[in-house]
């Protein structure tokens, strides 16, 4: 896993400034060189520039990149974040065809699928993945980002140059002469209005765009042109509830399997919850025929045994059941705990992983969990995604949300204006940006013909969760692994996962009203019942007092500083009233957890964020 970056003009020779250009492409790699600690490189020519800082997971001894591949006059290269799990296939097949290889690695694979099949490549590869590919023959330059949109891709065009800029995080581009860190009404409706979401393909900051997953972005000398190469397709599902069963419990075995592919030891993450279970089963049993042990990892707060509080969204602890499956697996685990001091402070990290406000501290403590398990392993597996794909969240169940005409886990805007001011809130015009970007999304909607209504909106809520909700937690995973240098794999964001779930229809994934009941039956064999049919409880939060007490300080802290950026925002008489109420813990205003003491973690990576990268506000 790796950060990649670079630049292309068609119209210029940046030769003619070898030492400058050469000096942004470092300046690039050193800004995400966190994404890459093992090895680094970069090449530049007439048009283009390419930087690479590299995670050796694959192939450690020959995956050097820029990797490039010299036919006469022609140069063609590749750099990539990201891994191939059908590498064996596809090299067979190029084989097959006169592909020469020098390597074991996937990028070669990638870059002599490019060679052989042209820019349709793409659609045979299954993997997680953002790429960048220098075609001298054609003078252009292709980007293309995985289908789930599981590895980040943010680029820039120059107006008044045409230069393009490319990179895996914002600080790299940021680290370029001439792009600013500017935002608009636009990019403050993104922070307080959508976030810790984003529109897909907005990079917040003006100017700022990321590749749409399943997409690629084509830049020739006649102009840049963003193509999709896959997208969701509504069809009638034909299989039995049985054979529905067994090709899901195929497919999930299958992708876990593949995404087990390594040079370095593998681990998984492990709650006790039905989707990390199923993963850390289906591990453990693949790594038993190898004569192997897997390593695993639970996460928790120090003093949640005395703190927590059951409620609607987060029904029970974890560790009880961690326990059970630990025994279960005959794992080697590890118990991860986070302080009340460490969530706190690493808010900060957290936005310079991000280069963005984040899920508060929701995101800074898997940051800390994330750190101390790359002390140990470079590659983790988790069940991230399966509540997206099978329909495990509240609002595919709850009749308010179901009905409600807006993000159903965002469905009430006035707990994101409490501490904002009238002129401000006059400003954003919140409501009239949310619903524009809800009913653009809506209208996305791939339509079934002769579907009912009840199923016809099923879908749009599955729709809205795999572009918005499932893309802000794989940004969370993203960045929260590879700011340590750790490669965090997602096995139900398998494409083909996607694909198929998308069209089974609701009785199926909940049968006999049970949440996720496809997933459980898929998975019968695979756990104990007590796991298997366990009630969701999501990634665990503190409920520890001092936490709040603490958050509550830094704000009024920020308040009473005059150059606190986000004075231009709050008000201050409201902030002080929400300071002195109780907090409402179990009404969350963004997902599941996000609740009062989030909303003040959010403001404090607010004000850090904006003094952080010098943020300018263009009203």
């Amino acid at each position: 896993m790796c950060g990649i970056a670079g630049f292309f003009n068609p119209e210029m020779d940046f030769t003619k400034e070898k030492v400058y250009n050469l000096n942004i492409l470092d300046a690039m790699n050193q800004a995400q060189k966190r994404r890459g600690p093992d090895d680094e490189g970069t090449f530049l020519n007439e048009h283009f520039g390419l930087a690479q800082v590299r995670l050796a997971i694959v192939d450690l001894l020959t995956g050097h990149q820029p990797m490039l591949h010299r036919s006469g006059s022609r140069t063609f290269g590749i750099v990539y974040n990201g891994e191939l799990y059908n590498t064996k296939e596809l090299r067979d097949e190029l084989k097959t065809e006169g592909a020469a290889f020098d390597t074991d690695s996937d990028t070669e694979v990638l870059l002599n699928a490019y060679l052989a099949w042209g820019t349709d490549f793409i659609s045979r590869v299954n993997g997680i993945f953002a790429l960048a590919i220098m075609d001298t023959a054609k003078n252009q330059l292709l980007l293309y980002r995985d289908r789930s949109g599981i590895k980040p891709l943010f680029y820039t065009a120059c107006e008044e140059t045409g230069t393009v800029h490319f990179a895996s995080e914002l600080k790299a581009l940021l680290a370029c002469p001439g792009i600013r860190p500017e935002i608009d009404r636009d990019g403050l409706n993104e922070i307080f209005s959508i976030g810790p979401a984003r529109t897909s393909g907005c990079g917040v900051f003006r100017n700022i765009k990321e590749v749409l997953p399943g997409h690629f972005l084509c830049c020739t000398p006649s102009g840049n042109r963003l193509k999709a190469y896959w997208k969701l397709k509504s069809l009638p599902h034909t299989d039995s509830f049985e054979d529905t069963v067994e090709k899901t419990g195929f497919l999930l075995r299958d992708a876990v399997k593949r995404q087990m592919v390594s040079d370095v030891p593998i681990c998984t993450f492990l709650s006790g919850g039905v989707d990390s279970s199923l993963v850390s089963a289906i591990c453990a049993r693949e790594l038993e025929n190898r004569n192997q042990k897997l390593h695993t990892y639970s996460f928790d707060f120090a003093g949640n045994a005395e703190n927590f509080k059951a409620s609607s969204f987060q029904p029970s602890q974890d560790r009880p059941f961690v326990d059970k499956m630990v025994d279960f697996l005959g794992s080697e685990h590890t118990y991860l705990e986070c302080s009340t001091k460490d969530q706190a402070d690493l808010l900060f990290d957290s936005v310079r992983a991000h280069d963005l406000p984040a899920m508060a501290d929701v995101d800074s403590s898997l940051l800390y969990f994330c750190s101390l398990v790359a002390r140990k392993h470079k590659v983790a597996l988790t069940g991230e995604c399966a509540d997206e794909i099978f329909g495990g969240y509240p609002w595919f169940h709850k009749k308010e949300c179901f009905l409600a005409d807006t993000f159903p886990w965002t469905m009430d805007l006035e707990a994101r204006k409490v501490l904002l001011s009238d002129d401000f809130l006059d400003f954003l015009k919140m409501e009239d940006y949310v619903k524009h970007a809800y009913e653009a999304s809506v209208a996305e909607v791939p339509k079934l013909a002769g579907e009912g209504a009840e199923e016809a909106r099923r879908r749009e809520i599955s729709y809205l969760n795999l572009r918005w909700f499932m893309q802000t937690l794989l940004n969370r995973m993203d960045r929260t692994s590879m700011y340590s240098g750790l490669e965090a794999r997602v096995p139900f964001a398998d494409h083909r996962i996607i694909e198929y779930l998308f069209n089974v229809p609701w009785d199926m994934k909940a049968r006999g009203n049970i949440v996720k009941a496809l997933l459980r039956e898929a998975g019968r064999g695979l756990l104990p019942d007590e796991i298997l049919f366990r009630r969701k409880s999501p990634y665990p939060k503190t409920y520890d007092r001092k936490y709040e007490a603490l958050l509550a300080g830094r704000v009024r802290d920020i308040l009473n500083d005059s150059s606190s950026p986000v004075l231009g925002f709050v008000d201050k008489k409201k902030a002080e009233r929400f300071l002195e109420s109780p907090s409402d813990y179990g009404k969350p205003w963004y997902g599941q957890l996000m609740a009062a003491p989030q909303l003040m973690a959010y403001l404090i990576q607010v004000d850090f964020w904006m003094r952080e990268y010098h943020v300018t506000v263009i009203r």
